[in-house]
């Protein structure tokens, strides 16, 4: 015999669990109305699937058929494999928050595997947007030392090819920057990293003008209080500077890069020397810079060659 906790409307429990996200989990308005989308769109097809009014009671007998059908529902509806992947997500988050507040169990969804995805490629920026957006900085109004901070960690992600937790994890025992430098990336993996000129005289001008001191131990950037800079600082940084260029949304940090690795091997670098600078455990997550390349040079080809235009 079912749980009475079992016979709460399905409504009843979507609008609960809509009021955990917002005032628990504090997501925002648009993550609320992406989760409202998709279970809506589950509740609707379990109501055809029925034939009747929802209840908790209804979700604890769902088979794995079930859950595939409704898959295969969205998917003939127009649904990518993301958005899919996405719904089911939601699915899931639903179904571990009825646990815990209705004792809702349903093992069959773990057996229910998410749809494959393929890798994005990477959206790097362009040789002379890199340029533009170093240049950038320093035409906003700040202080000089906060656009001299700005242009040395954007030039230590296209430069080296750091992610921005390695930039911002850079301490005052690493200034000043020798001709190389050790990073500790994803999973503890380190690898050396050369550091070009330009990138040392960056970070010794930032120090140079920075108005606090550098600890060994202290991050060797600062906000403007003095504390570590944090990440989301940085990707403030790029929406201001991309809409400033007329950049696309794609222009972040993290595209610099994927323009350092693009960039270098459109200039002949060797795709195992690329992988062992980024610090990817995998020669095949490296290898997609290169379709990047190939996918360039082709439209270049297309575009230009007498051949390639006829017809």
């Amino acid at each position: 015999m079912a749980s009475p906790e079992l016979s709460t409307s399905w409504q009843a429990a979507l609008n609960a669990f809509l009021g955990h996200l917002a005032g628990e989990r504090r997501l925002s308005p648009r993550t609320l109305d992406a989760y409202r989308r998709d279970l809506d769109a589950f509740g609707e097809f379990l109501a055809g699937h029925v034939g009747g009014p929802l209840s908790l009671s209804d979700l604890a007998t769902l088979s794995p058929r079930d859950f595939r059908a409704y898959m295969a529902s969205r998917r003939r509806d127009g649904l990518s494999s993301r958005s899919l992947a996405r719904a089911l997500s939601a699915i899931r988050t639903f179904f571990a928050y009825a646990k815990r507040r209705w004792s809702l169990d349903n093992p069959a969804l773990s057996l229910v595997e998410s749809p494959k995805l393929g890798r994005a490629a990477p959206k790097p920026v362009s040789e002379q947007a890199a340029h533009d957006l170093v240049s950038e900085t320093s035409t906003r109004g700040v202080q000089d030392w906060v656009a001299a901070r700005d242009a040395a960690i954007l030039l230590l992600l296209y430069g080296c090819g750091l992610r921005i937790s390695e930039a911002l994890s850079l301490t005052g025992r690493d200034h000043p920057l020798g001709e190389s430098l050790r990073i500790s990336g994803k999973g503890g993996k380190t690898r050396i990293v050369p550091v070009l000129p330009a990138v040392a005289e960056a970070v010794e001008r930032y120090v140079r003008l920075c108005p606090f001191t550098f600890e060994p131990e202290a991050p060797l950037f600062r906000g403007t209080r003095g504390g570590a800079l944090g990440a989301r600082a940085v990707q403030a940084l790029m929406q201001e500077l991309r809409g400033r260029l007329g950049l696309a949304e794609t222009a972040t940090p993290h595209a610099l890069r994927h323009a350092f690795a693009t960039h270098l091997l459109a200039n002949g670098g060797d795709l195992r020397a690329i992988q062992e600078l980024l610090g990817h455990a995998s020669l095949s997550t490296t290898q997609i810079y290169a379709d990047v390349e190939s996918a360039r040079l082709m439209a270049v080809y297309d575009g230009t060659h007498p051949r390639a235009r006829r017809g």
